[in-house]
């Protein structure tokens, strides 16, 4: 009970009130804002997707439990994505293209939310420490969309004559899932994924469950290695799977458009033979499944090197599949940092063409190097200019990321460096480069490093310096030594 007077009581308040202010603010930080953590930002600065991906925290496990009807177009979703806080955080993004979101809760706290284009801005109920393990939901639903890229081409969520498939290079996945969709943060995933019951639905790694309940199947599917995000697949449609196994008990699961049944057995059955090849020239296999999913040459415009189970729109050439198992090496075991890094992941699946061709009896890599060199490669003289439009290394822009110097001008840059140090450096190079970065992510600085550092001779490391600076950064097509 206070027994001072009304006036003597009156004249405290002021000071009260100051002190509680004063209090407020030290216990704040100063800051205004009663949180110690900071917003995390809102993309990485990708050199040509600046707003892609996000920052202040590393996604370490998707898990996606989706639901797709094909005749309404409609997919329901609920992500859990486990993240570690690479800082204080007061809110997060994530980048999520169209779709509504119903609720998003936070170590399973509601928080709240707001949506600005493909950003989702997640503002958990208590904080989040730095090194905090989380899991944030998000529920959503909706018709995803499916995206133009700047070079015209299509991906996200493609709709097929019997349903859909998701394609995400380099974007297009933030258009089926919410999440951290830039290749510099790789996680593992589980994906079930319902479905009317006749139709099947497939994704990344292996099988671990399929039951049918109520008129609908659910498909599950667990991939235990990194993936990054545009790497992540969905097909929906009445595909024939079937799973078989190399020599060394690898599964290989395969899934066709059964238009394409016929002509894709005969296609499919050369991947054993094409991973034993690649196993012998790049190292061991980095994932725990492979196979292939084939779908009509309508479906989509182009294949796909989707993580364990690349995309073919109809049977694919040898040299096609040669190129998409090449990928799961370099580009989906050892990942690009940022998409400036493409040629890495192009120019060697290209090389893997030239090798393979070489090592059956076909023009060898010089030849195909000499062709593209001397504008004999192709029929057509602007797609030989083309080579030289830019260095595999310096894309334009983002609409020239997939472009011929990224994958032939990239491919020479490889066949240079082989001549220069020799074919025993070069294989030495090539396994002890998968192996040193799988499963991880390396930029171009990262590889010319690596090449000088296990070149052999000081010749050797001087004659990759002048290929840096004449083929993988130089403008213009390079005088030829």
């Amino acid at each position: 009970m206070d027994l001072r007077s009304p006036a003597a009581r009156a004249a405290t308040v002021p000071r009260t009130l100051a002190c509680a202010l004063a209090l407020l603010v030290a216990v704040s930080g100063c800051a205004g804002s009663g949180v110690d953590g900071t917003p995390g930002a809102d993309g990485v600065r990708d050199p040509y997707f600046p707003k892609l991906g996000n920052g202040g925290y590393d996604v370490t496990h998707y898990g996606l439990t989706l639901g797709y009807d094909p005749d309404g177009r409609h997919l329901t979703g609920t992500a859990e994505i486990t993240a570690r806080a690479a800082k204080n955080l007061s809110s997060f993004n994530l980048d999520l293209k169209g779709l509504d979101v119903s609720a998003v809760t936070v170590e399973g706290k509601a928080a709240r939310f707001q949506r600005a284009g493909q950003e989702l801005r997640v503002r958990p109920a208590d904080e989040l420490d730095r090194g905090e393990t989380f899991v944030a939901t998000v529920r959503y639903s909706g018709t995803p969309e499916t995206i133009t890229d700047a070079d015209g081409s299509e991906e996200g969520w493609l709709k097929t004559a019997d349903g859909a498939l998701a394609l995400g290079q380099p974007a297009g996945s933030m258009a089926w899932f919410p999440g951290n969709h830039h290749p510099s943060d790789k996680a593992s995933y589980d994906i079930a994924i319902t479905v009317p019951k006749g139709l099947t639905a497939v994704s990344n790694g292996e099988l671990t469950r399929e039951s049918t309940k109520n008129g609908r199947t659910t498909f599950a599917w667990h991939s235990a290695e990194p993936m990054a995000s545009y790497l992540a697949t969905v097909a929906v449609g009445e595909y024939e799977m079937k799973t078989t196994a190399t020599e060394d008990g690898l599964p290989v699961v395969t899934a066709v458009d059964p238009s394409q049944a016929k002509a894709g057995k005969k296609a499919l059955a050369k991947i054993p033979d094409i991973l034993e090849w690649a196993e012998y020239n790049f190292g061991p296999y980095p994932f725990s499944s492979a196979g292939a999913i084939v779908d009509r040459e309508e479906d989509a415009a182009y294949a796909l090197e989707t993580q364990t189970r690349p995309v073919f729109p109809g049977p694919p050439e040898t040299g096609l599949i040669v190129h998409e198992m090449a990928h799961q090496w370099f580009g989906d075991s050892v990942t690009p940092r940022s998409w400036r890094d493409m040629w890495l992941n192009e120019g060697f699946a290209t090389y893997a063409e030239w090798l393979y061709e070489e090592d059956q009896g076909g023009d060898s890599a010089q030849d195909t190097f000499d062709a593209l060199y001397e504008g004999d490669y192709y029929e057509d003289a602007e797609d030989n200019e083309a080579i030289w439009d830019f260095p595999p290394a310096k894309p334009t822009d983002a609409a020239h990321i997939s472009d011929a110097p990224v994958y032939e001008r990239g491919a020479m840059v490889i066949h240079k460096i082989r001549r220069a140090v020799g074919d025993d450096a070069f294989y030495d190079i090539v396994q002890g480069w998968a192996k040193t970065y799988r499963h991880k992510n390396a930029d171009t600085r990262d590889f010319t490093e690596y090449v000088e550092k296990h070149a052999g001779s000081d010749e050797a490391r001087e004659k990759v310096g002048r290929i840096w600076g004449d083929w993988l950064y130089g403008d213009g097509k390079p005088d030829r030594p």
